[in-house]
């Protein structure tokens, strides 16, 4: 027996005395699926035929060498990602991250054939797949509208953009034999105070409407919705708020997506999922860490991160919430940016599965608001560390910083050459 087992043993003991079985917990994290989003290892670029600068409220900053220039090297650098991360993976495309372009095929027309080698791939890693539509970094981006621009030429060239994604979406479903869940957010918006914010939000639902036309299975798809506070180029309206999608994914039947970056930085999304949960029963979590007014940093074991973990785990609902993470940053390795960002959303579900909340909430139902500050502050203390590198080596993978050996050598061995 190694010094991680004896250490895990030794947790184990603990963990029992407070009435949590730490087997239980780990067996429990290795079924939870994280879909990691391919987005950071091309910097929200895409892989179409035309050069078109980042728009639509989306920012990279950095320009650390070796960035994905086409599907395959970014399928090549998810590959080094995900044997350093442990647990069960899916992955999650922009409808910008083409396989191939067609001669003639706009974002409005796109098939499964523009993803085919991202199904070939899949197929071969035996994993899900995930997808949401690109309105943004786009000539059809104009004004800073998509779905709720007033020229319906170009809300219909949005909405087939939608239409077509959703299809593509159920072809991965069908394929891999697990539903793919399709996230629509549009920056839509305003950067001053706009005349009127009823027009452009009907003509945002409408457009909506027609795309979630077509029905498909669940089976297959699960269609998702997100808001944002604001966004760069639309600080003060955006068209699909908080209250916009909350109202249409009740009405509708879809999944509401919160992203952790998208609210006021003092607002915690953690409050917002037991909100949901108790009505509409499921939600898509982007997990982000938001940074003043940008939304989108890696994410670390903060608090937020814990408080998000706990609520999502605490009530024996992980089964109906997916959890994908969304960040980006060219400033560092992008792929140890993947590894430490997927790490840790699942560091913070093992803590949040090892508490003994239980007790906790026994002695709130008594009324002993003493006993549970006691007992929330004394969990803080707990262990997990041990669990979590027993778990790591049972799965054959490095702790958390010499995974960096592995990054380093790809970095030398591939990153670096790309130019």
């Amino acid at each position: 027996m190694n010094r991680t087992e004896k250490s895990f043993e030794l947790a184990c003991e603990i963990y029992s005395e407070h009435g949590v079985d730490a087997v239980k917990a780990i067996e429990t994290l290795k079924n939870i699926p994280i879909s990691i989003h391919a987005w950071q290892g091309d910097d929200v670029v895409g892989f179409e035929n035309f050069e078109t600068a980042l728009t639509g409220g989306c920012q990279v900053t950095g320009n650390y060498p070796g960035r994905a220039r086409n599907s395959e090297e970014l399928r090549q650098d998810l590959d080094v990602a995900m044997k350093l991360i442990p647990g069960t993976k899916r992955v999650c495309l922009q409808g910008h991250e083409v396989d191939c372009m067609l001669p003639g095929v706009d974002r409005d027309a796109f098939t499964i054939e523009n993803f085919s080698g991202w199904l070939g791939w899949a197929k071969e890693k035996k994993i899900g797949m995930d997808i949401a539509p690109a309105f943004y970094s786009h000539p059809k981006l104009d004004h800073g509208l998509t779905l709720s621009h007033p020229d319906p030429e170009i809300r219909k060239f949005w909405i087939n953009h939608g239409k077509s994604i959703r299809r593509i979406g159920a072809e991965f479903g069908k394929e891999l034999g697990t539903p793919a869940v399709c996230n629509f957010w549009a920056p839509d918006g305003f950067k001053d105070i706009p005349a009127d914010r009823f027009t452009p939000r009907k003509r945002l639902s409408d457009s909506l409407d027609e795309i979630f036309a077509e029905k498909i299975d669940e089976k297959y798809l699960i269609d998702a919705v997100e808001s944002k506070l604001f966004g760069i180029g639309v600080e003060s309206c955006t068209i699909g708020s908080n209250d916009f999608y909350l109202m249409y994914a009740a009405r509708n039947n879809k999944m509401i997506c919160f992203d952790s970056g998208h609210f006021h930085p003092t607002e915690s999304i953690a409050d917002k999922i037991s909100a949901v949960m108790a009505q509409q029963g499921r939600i898509l979590l982007h997990v982000s860490r938001g940074v003043r007014w940008d939304s989108d940093h890696v994410i670390l074991l903060n608090d937020e991160l814990l408080s998000i973990a706990r609520e999502a785990a605490v009530y024996g609902y992980l089964d109906k919430i997916s959890i994908c993470l969304d960040y980006f940053d060219a400033r560092i390795n992008r792929i140890a940016a993947w590894v430490a960002g997927t790490r840790n959303m699942q560091k913070a579900l093992l803590i949040a599965l090892l508490e003994p909340m239980a007790l906790a909430c026994e002695e709130e139902n008594k009324w002993n608001f003493s006993a549970r500050l006691a007992r929330l502050e004394e969990i803080k203390t707990l262990p997990w560390g041990l669990v979590w590198n027993y778990y790591c080596e049972q799965q054959g993978l490095p702790d958390d910083y010499s995974f960096m050996r592995e990054v380093e050598t790809y970095e030398q061995n591939v990153l670096f050459k790309r130019g």
